[in-house]
């Protein structure tokens, strides 16, 4: 039974205004030799928003949904928030509460499965931030989540909105895109627990597949569904998980399939990612190719979502079996040293 006195959403970050992309850009890149150029490249995608990432905001929603289920089920815990790449950072937050006489904080990232960027890579931040703190509290981080019920349940339920804008005449035949971030292979190979067996594919992958099975099957109708990829920035030279989505958007297009729904289900909320990768390269796609495309919302603030959060602090205060509707053995329940190594 552990015993904590606040919560800690931690995240990626993102900017809030036009001059703060290409700071934030450099941020994110530091140590990996990007171009300058590139960074340009991608600061265009932030730029067709006005250069307002929209996860700075998605957290704040998702930090106010928390409050009101936390109080209304009595859980009395004060939620600070800190990011990875930009403000409010985690070392400030982390310093916020030592002065604040936090002890023992349990937190959650904003990614639910098991690879180096968003579970070791959080575990790491954590302990640089509170190793920059004097009497800095300790920190649990929680386990990946991708098969919890409230995950799934809420892109059941977004998918399932998504599916209703197709066409009657064109839902029968609809495809299922399920999108993830790619990684590089060397990468995806270091996901998740090397003492688990995951066949042919690396962790993330399964886990990227057991997710999908599980939303299609709760869906009222036997759809084709399958994974692709999305947001793919290194050299050509290095592989990297595919398909990607536009590629698989040509071959489906070829194949005479009408109509897509395409689900983020790699992502908790409808951040930069989802809404330039799907909602613009994607779309464009799509439309080119004359297929109909619809795109499922991410689980953002949706009540199953925000009541898995709750579930999953008393998971880790009380030191429960991890609760999960997956058939693939359990990894980085309890941060194991060895888990999702970096490349």
């Amino acid at each position: 039974m552990r015993s904590y006195d606040a919560f800690l959403l931690i995240s990626f970050g993102g900017p809030e205004k036009r001059e703060d992309v290409i700071p934030f850009l450099e941020n994110v890149t530091r140590g990996r030799g990007i171009p300058r150029e590139r960074l340009a490249e991608v600061g265009e995608h932030y730029y067709l928003f006005d250069g307002v990432s929209p996860i700075n905001q998605q957290c704040r929603d998702l930090i106010a949904a928390l409050r009101d289920d936390f109080a209304a089920n009595g859980v009395e815990l004060p939620i600070y928030w800190g990011n990875r790449n930009w403000d409010p950072y985690l070392e400030d937050t982390v310093a916020e509460m030592a002065r604040n006489g936090v002890r023992r904080a349990v937190a959650l990232a904003t990614s639910a499965y098991s690879n180096y960027s968003s579970h070791r890579q959080y575990l790491e931040d954590i302990e640089r931030a509170r190793a920059a703190v004097p009497e800095a509290p300790e920190i649990d981080l929680i386990r990946p989540f991708y098969d919890h019920p409230g995950f799934i349940d809420a892109f059941v339920d977004h998918t399932r909105q998504a599916l209703e804008r197709i066409p009657e005449e064109l839902r029968p035949e609809t495809r299922l895109l399920y999108s993830a971030h790619s990684l590089p292979i060397a990468m995806a190979k270091k996901s998740g627990d090397p003492r688990r067996d995951y066949g042919s594919l690396t962790a993330y992958e399964a886990q990227l597949l057991e997710t999908a099975r599980l939303i299609t099957e709760r869906l009222d109708r036997d759809y084709p569904y399958e994974i692709v990829y999305q947001s793919r920035s290194g050299p050509p030279s290095q592989p990297w998980l595919e398909p990607d989505i536009n590629d698989r958007l040509e071959q489906l297009a070829k194949e005479g399939v009408r109509s897509v729904v395409v689900v983020p289900h790699g992502f908790v909320s409808d951040h930069m990612e989802v809404k330039y990768d799907l909602d613009v390269e994607a779309r464009e796609t799509a439309e080119k190719l004359g297929i109909r495309l619809e795109r499922a919302a991410a689980p953002g603030t949706h009540p199953a979502f925000v009541a898995m959060v709750r579930d999953l602090v008393a998971e880790r205060a009380e030191g429960r079996p991890p609760r999960g509707l997956g058939a693939i053995e359990r990894s980085c329940h309890d941060d194991p040293a060895d888990c999702c190594q970096r490349s």
